[in-house]
Formats: structure tokens, C-alpha cells, sequence
């Protein structure tokens, strides 16, 4: 069926033929310099997605009819709405504006809508575009990751947005102001380090909203390493302890031996107690077999290693405090001095008395 078929009344039919007609007419043609100051659209027009977008057309009292087409799609022939989208309102129709409101601008909204205004003489048109700005997104990133040493990694964060996104990658495990990795979506480390592991955030930013972050965790595997094993002395009779520290992904696991036999908590008047990356293992009442070396051993399913540390003995009076020594704290020239007053004070009592 034609244009002008009988859902048409005659003057739509009119208004639509001469719309179409109008849009044979060249592009620079209707709007010359001199030749009418109307119909003037707006400059481009920027929104965000899920604003709302409005269209003004300045027009003066020559003007005899007028349309907002989206295209070669009319949108509004003056009051008359020829647009089945209910987010298109007309705002203003008066002999100096003509403008249009679109509610909840999508991206599918972008694009170039032409004002027609039609005057006794001939039909003139005024062009404006669209622009619709879409806040950014992280769509897609990689999932927390955990990786033996030396080993090679590659984390994805793929994004959305209009204009399109810039994707950060920074390692935030580190020192502030050193945590910058690339800029990139993907974000490739090979052969990794322990140094390496923890928490990376992506950021996908592009000036239109805040940035969406979203953040990956790195877990390093690597075998165990003794950090800390230092040599104690302690005297006879007294409490000692020799402390071993490990760091390890996963958990380092301790044993302590002597020679070639394992210690367990309970034999020998020991203790063994691991907490964490220490292992510590307890005298309480040391005597002269107790001394001599020891081995702390360190395992993970990843290796193992191990440090010799040495209980030595050390007089009384020289003892001093320290890790895994418990001295009791009053040395000779004090016990001394105590025991001169102590007799001072009975003395001194029994004069009284008698």
C-alpha cells in the first residue's frame, strides 16, 4: 500500500510527502549564510545514558509547520505524535520554539535528528547529533589465581563505556606510589615472585561516572626458608627456649631433632608448640644432656629446609635475659646485699625485744 493509503488522512499524507521530498534536497542547501536565521537546532547534545535528552529548534512566526524527524523517521509533525516510543514528549510549540524531550537515552538513541520547519517560500532544516555517554563497566576479569613461583601469569579486565574505557592494572601489595603495573586489559607477569603475590585492582575509567574497580587476588606458592634460628644459653636447672621462624606459601610444617632423633612434646620434658610461621621448643628444666645442637626442618608441599641452632650452657651468675633463656633475674653482689639486710633487720629486732 502507498504512502497515501486510506490510514492516511489527506494532510498527513501532504505533511510525510513533503517531509520525504524535503530530504532530497542537499545538505548545505536550506540553511545559508544570510538567508534565514531559523530554523537553528542546538549545537551537538551530550547525555549519559538513562538521562533524558532535549531538542530545541529556534524558529520565528514565517514558520507554517514543523517536524522533528530522528533519520528519515518523523518523530513529531508539530502536536501530532508520529512516534510509537513513549519516551519521546514533545516540550515546547510555539511560533519561536519547537523542541523535544527523549526520556532514558540509550545508546541506540546516538545519532543525527534534523528540525523542518516549512515557510511560505520553500522548507528549511537544522541538524543536531546526539551524543549518548555510557559510564564504564568491568564485564568480564579474571578470577583470584593461586601459582607456583617462577611461573608465568596473565589476568584479564575487559570493560565497556562510551567514549571507550581506559583499563589500569596496579598492584596494590606494595608501597604506595610503586603500585603502578600497565595499562592495558590484560596484564601479563612472567616468571613471578613471591613479591608478587597479592591483591591487583583493575580500573576502567573514562571521565563519564566514577571509575569501576574490581580487584584480582595472586596467591605465590614457594618453598620454605628459615628466617630467623639463633643459638641460646641457659643455665642448669633453668627454662629454655629455642625458637625457629619459617616463611612459606603454603604453611611451612616444623620437626625439631637431635642428632638423628625426632622430638616430640612430652618426651624428654619438652615442648614443641607451632604457631603460625614459628615453631618454638621448650626446656623446662634444663640439664647437662639437653645441650647441643639442634635441627628445625621446614616443609611445604613445595620443599623443605632446615637450620642447626645450639642450647649452650652459661654460668649462673653470667645468665643474662634473652629469647629462650628465663634467668632469675638477681645476681651474686645482689643476693649479697639482700641477705646483709636481712640480717641487719633480724638484728635489730632482737635489740629491741630484749
Amino acid at each position: 500500500m502507498g504512502v497515501c493509503g486510506y490510514l492516511f488522512l489527506p494532510w498527513k499524507c501532504l505533511v510525510v510527502v513533503s517531509l520525504r521530498l524535503l530530504f532530497l534536497v542537499p545538505t548545505g542547501v536550506p540553511v545559508r549564510s544570510g538567508d534565514a536565521t531559523f530554523p537553528k537546532a542546538m549545537d551537538n547534545v551530550t547525555v549519559r545514558q538513562g538521562e533524558s535528552a532535549t531538542l530545541r529548534c529556534t524558529i520565528d512566526d514565517r514558520v507554517t509547520r514543523v517536524a522533528w524527524l530522528n533519520r528519515s523517521t518523523i518523530l513529531y509533525a508539530g502536536n501530532d505524535k508520529w512516534s510509537i516510543d513513549p519516551r519521546v514528549i514533545i516540550l515546547v510549540n510555539t511560533p519561536t520554539q519547537y523542541s523535544i524531550m527523549i526520556q532514558n537515552v540509550d545508546v541506540y538513541d546516538e545519532g543525527p535528528y534534523t528540525c523542518s520547519v516549512q515557510t511560505d517560500n520553500h522548507p528549511k532544516t537544522s541538524r543536531v547529533h546526539l551524543i549518548v555517554q555510557v559510564p564504564p563497566q568491568i564485564m568480564n576479569i579474571s578470577s583470584d589465581i593461586t601459582v607456583n613461583e617462577g611461573s608465568s601469569v596473565t589476568l584479564l579486565c575487559l570493560a565497556i563505556g562510551r567514549p571507550e574505557p581506559t583499563v589500569t592494572w596496579r598492584h596494590l601489595s606494595v608501597k604506595e606510589g610503586q603500585g603502578f603495573v600497565s595499562e592495558d586489559e590484560y596484564l601479563e607477569i612472567s616468571d613471578i615472585k613471591r613479591d608478587q603475590s597479592g591483591e591487583y585492582e583493575c580500573s576502567a575509567l573514562n571521565d563519564v561516572a566514577a571509575p569501576d574497580v574490581r580487584k584480582v587476588k595472586i596467591t605465590v606458592n614457594y618453598p620454605p626458608y628459615i628466617s630467623k634460628a639463633k643459638n641460646t644459653g641457659v643455665s642448669v636447672g633453668q627454662k629454655g627456649i629455642l625458637s625457629c621462624e619459617a616463611s612459606a606459601v603454603p604453611m611451612a610444617e616444623f620437626q625439631w631433632f637431635k642428632e638423628d632423633t625426632r622430638l616430640a612434646t612430652g618426651l624428654g620434658g619438652v615442648r614443641i608448640e607451632n604457631k603460625g610461621h614459628i615453631s618454638t621448643l621448650t626446656f623446662f628444666n634444663v640439664s647437662e644432656k639437653d645441650y647441643g645442637n639442634y635441627t628445625c626442618v621446614a616443609t611445604n608441599k613445595l620443599g623443605n629446609t632446615n637450620a642447626s641452632i645450639t642450647l649452650y650452657e652459661i654460668s649462673p651468675s653470667s645468665a643474662v635475659a634473652g629469647p629462650g633463656a628465663v634467668i632469675d633475674g638477681v645476681n651474686s653482689a645482689s643476693r649479697a646485699l639482700a641477705c646483709l639486710w636481712l640480717s641487719g633487720t633480724l638484728f635489730a629486732h632482737f635489740l629491741i625485744k630484749f
